[in-house]
């Protein structure tokens, strides 16, 4: 991440370093006046500019600071608006269809409930470290589908392959939910017959590769995305600048995303 020092800062630091000079120059007429034959004058100025460019750097370090210190602060922030911005509509959906639920079948309605309350524990909670284990993210995303192959009435094709070298990796929260509700929302919502949703997700050599196609009714005028994306590519941005690739292809009535994310 880079820092640019405002302007303002920029024109302070100018005036203090021309002061000095300024300063130091006239220290120099006075004293070769008056010592200008004396042994040691010239060590002597050499010892207060020192002091002087020390006192001026110490000046600007703290500054500097200052400022890194502002911009991650406020980096932070908007990382913890940016989670706390995920998943909002699909838990109003999930409410509503449990009032439906409740009175046609309470026992389906208990199970929705029971999943429901574990995603929305991991959301508040969880979802708001910095970074949480990646078979902690892999069984929200697994309680997600469980939740809508309860909710719809109609046959999904779902597969998600998981394969993981070596130990857990750690990782930020939150990631891959919005591309799996993208599936959902633009693929599996609009089809009546033949849906799927499939997953694949590695983790080796210190990187996480999650790939999910899914079909969709290309009669209908959508964009996957919109707000979700724009969330997840900004939040990529602040945590794995330099780390991550994001691809999004579309071919006939197929959709599919690839999130490449290599451990910091």
């Amino acid at each position: 991440m880079n820092f640019k020092i405002p302007d303002r800062k920029k024109k302070i630091i100018k005036r203090i370093y021309k002061v000095a000079l300024i300063f130091i120059g006239i220290i120099i007429i006075i004293f070769n006046d008056t010592f200008g034959r004396l042994e040691g004058f010239v060590e002597f100025i050499a010892f207060y500019f020192i002091i002087v460019l020390i006192t001026v750097s110490h000046w600007l370090f703290k500054q500097i600071k200052s400022i890194i210190r502002l911009k991650k602060e406020k980096a932070q922030t908007e990382l913890m608006h940016l989670k706390s911005q995920v998943n909002p509509h699909f838990f109003f959906n999930m409410l509503n269809n449990l009032y439906g639920l409740v009175d046609k079948d309470s026992k389906k309605a208990q199970e929705l409930i029971l999943k429901l309350s574990d995603m929305m524990r991991y959301s508040i909670y969880d979802g708001q470290k910095e970074t949480v284990l990646l078979s902690e993210e892999i069984s929200y995303l697994q309680n997600y589908i469980e939740l809508h192959k309860m909710r719809y009435h109609k046959t999904i094709d779902v597969e998600f392959k998981i394969d993981i070298e070596g130990n857990d990796y750690e990782i930020m929260p939150l990631l891959f939910i919005i591309l799996l509700e993208n599936a959902f929302k633009h693929g599996v919502e609009n089809l009546r017959n033949n849906a799927f949703v499939h997953i694949d997700m590695k983790a080796e050599n210190n990187e996480v590769k999650f790939v999910i196609e899914n079909n969709f009714d290309n009669t209908i005028v959508n964009e996957h995305g919109g707000i979700g994306m724009n969330n997840l590519k900004r939040r990529l941005e602040l945590v794995y600048p330099k780390n991550h690739t994001l691809s999004i292809t579309k071919t006939d009535a197929v959709y599919k995303a690839q999130l490449n994310i290599k451990k910091l």
